[in-house]
């Protein structure tokens, strides 16, 4: 069921470019101390140099609690410099929820079930509406790996595949810590392919991006045999669910 939305219009917004799909959302956490100071930041006409004006769609507070702030055919401000699977800037073709979360610089800690819920009824509200494929639900640090960490390893992603949101490579045994000869090359080659930007001079950046996101139980950047067959998994996913029976379905 979707949760009752509250509106909070946000100035900072703009059009979408012609002709360009709605086919990402994208996941954040706001990384603020309170959700007050994260909504006021997003609504924010005039924040102080040299902060940048910013926005996004929606708004999930700790208690399940929904704020609207943007119209979703119109362009938030909440990607940033970024790319996926070919494209970047993606703030055009995408639309955008934070996660009321204090992150990695405030005292990071579990996402509540009630907001997990909400997030979860959110998205599939969202998906009801644009055809956005289960490869481009994705979070912020999978578009911007260089700068974000959001919404980080604590933020169940698995349980929102279980609820048909993105996906998940069940059954896998990601505990391998052996690191194979030519691991890293091989990890940059599966990245690039499921659609990560990587940068050849720090694979790594990219790297724990995807453990943040799909090993959360070892982040470390490492390209060892565990993260490698994750990676693998996740690129046959992807795969089949870009592949032309999968869309024909």
């Amino acid at each position: 069921m979707m949760p009752a939305f509250r509106e909070r219009p946000s100035p900072n917004h703009d059009e979408r470019p012609a002709g360009t799909p709605i086919d990402m959302l994208v996941l954040h956490y706001t990384g603020m101390k309170t959700a007050r100071e994260a909504l006021e930041r997003l609504c924010d006409l005039h924040p102080p140099a040299p902060l940048p004006r910013v926005s996004c769609h929606y708004l999930v507070e700790e208690d399940g609690l929904v704020w609207r702030l943007v119209p979703e055919e119109r362009r938030a401000w909440h990607a940033g410099v970024s790319f996926w699977r070919g494209h970047d800037t993606l703030n055009g073709r995408s639309i955008g929820i934070e996660i009321v979360n204090p992150g990695h610089e405030w005292g990071y800690r579990p996402f509540p079930a009630l907001q997990m819920a909400a997030v979860a009824d959110l998205c599939l509200d969202i998906l009801g509406r644009h055809p956005i494929p289960p490869q481009n639900v994705v979070a912020h640090s999978d578009i911007a790996p260089d700068r974000k960490q959001d919404p980080g390893e604590l933020f169940d992603w698995e349980g929102l595949a279980a609820n048909g949101i993105g996906f998940w490579p069940g059954g896998v045994d990601g505990s391998g810590a052996d690191r194979p000869e030519g691991g890293m090359g091989r990890a940059a080659e599966l990245l690039a392919r499921i659609g990560y930007p990587v940068d050849p001079a720090r694979p790594r950046l990219a790297l724990t991006a995807f453990q943040r996101r799909f090993r959360q139980e070892r982040v470390d950047g490492e390209a060892d045999s565990g993260t490698l067959a994750r990676l693998e998994a996740v690129l046959r996913l992807s795969e089949a669910a870009a592949s032309p029976a999968s869309l024909a379905g």
